[in-house]
């Protein structure tokens, strides 16, 4: 038997608009959303590899960003009830500062705004933590600059009563399937590899590390509560609420696969102005009816699965 549509106010099916949904946690939320008979609508570009979507593209109607005018999802599928916007560059890939503004302020601006000239009730936007233990990532200063400005601006849209923006503070997300420069995926392939030896920091900085199929149950929760919180700026740390210490997470990994891999602990520095401790403040989910349900171990031994399969 198949599960009933969840319904809006007019007694219609939810419609979202997804960014990111060729994405490791776009495409577990399309998964999601289709799953609870949401009507969704994604934009991607034209060249975006589609393999983790694949069974899911018949189901949805898509829109190339790169072919067509921003508005024309909105013209064709109607008013949507939510914008969920997951799409982000990293610049892992060498991209210039101006390419990551491109991709994280400007492009998710002018979604912003065409949202709201549609008169879209909710724009969800993610900010993701990434933990640094092992490779300086210089990346980082311009992709954390350039999420910090699109936050600013969503929160200017709401206090003019334009639209709702819940800003989710994501934490160390984690789970099969992701993408193998995480540090989380590193590790696992590394041991699974039995690699030599990997060379670390010492490990004493602490990370909140969630699984993904956490992750997506606090999107789906905030998605039925959103009409009922009373201010339009919304945010929300999203992580399991328990940092572990990096060295703990590979020692546990080691541990999980039966690696003979040397494990080189405080050859590398830890990068300037390293944040030690990083770990959601889960009060606010907690109190709407969500918690982790997957511990370290658990979504490990997964990941684990899934690599040797």
């Amino acid at each position: 038997m198949e599960n009933p549509k969840p319904k809006t106010q007019n007694s219609k099916p939810l419609k979202l608009l997804l960014t990111g949904a060729t994405g490791f946690l776009g495409s577990h939320l399309l998964r999601a959303f289709l799953e609870s008979g949401y009507d969704v609508a994604i934009l991607k570009r034209s060249f975006s590899d589609t393999r983790r979507i694949n069974d899911y593209l018949d189901k949805v109607q898509i829109f190339d960003i790169d072919l067509v005018p921003l508005e024309k999802p909105f013209e064709e599928c109607g008013q949507f009830d939510c914008v969920v916007h997951t799409a982000t560059n990293y610049g892992r890939q060498g991209e210039t500062a101006t390419e990551v503004f491109e991709a994280n302020l400007s492009f998710p601006l002018q979604l912003l705004n065409t949202a709201t000239f549609f008169n879209t009730a909710t724009f969800f936007n993610t900010a993701t933590f990434f933990n640094t233990a092992t490779i300086l990532y210089a990346y980082l200063n311009c992709y954390a600059l350039s999420k910090r400005q699109f936050e600013d601006w969503g929160r200017i849209f709401a206090n003019q009563g334009k639209i709702q923006f819940i800003n989710i503070k994501l934490e160390h997300m984690y789970g099969p399937g992701d993408n193998s420069s995480k540090f989380t995926t590193w590790i696992v392939q590394s041991c699974l590899k039995n690699i030599d030896k990997i060379e670390l920091t010492p490990g004493e900085q602490k990370r909140d590390f969630i699984y993904i199929d956490d992750v997506v149950d606090a999107y789906k929760l905030l998605l039925k509560k959103s009409r009922q919180l009373d201010i339009d700026f919304q945010e929300f740390d999203l992580g399991s609420g328990k940092a572990v210490s990096v060295r703990k997470f590979v020692e546990t990994v080691k541990r999980l696969t039966g690696a003979d891999t040397e494990l080189v602990f405080g050859v590398k520095s830890y990068r300037e102005h390293e944040l030690m401790q990083s770990e959601a403040d889960i009060a606010r989910l907690l109190g709407l009816g969500w918690k982790p349900k997957c511990d370290l171990i658990a979504g490990l031994k997964e990941m684990i699965e899934e690599g040797i399969r």
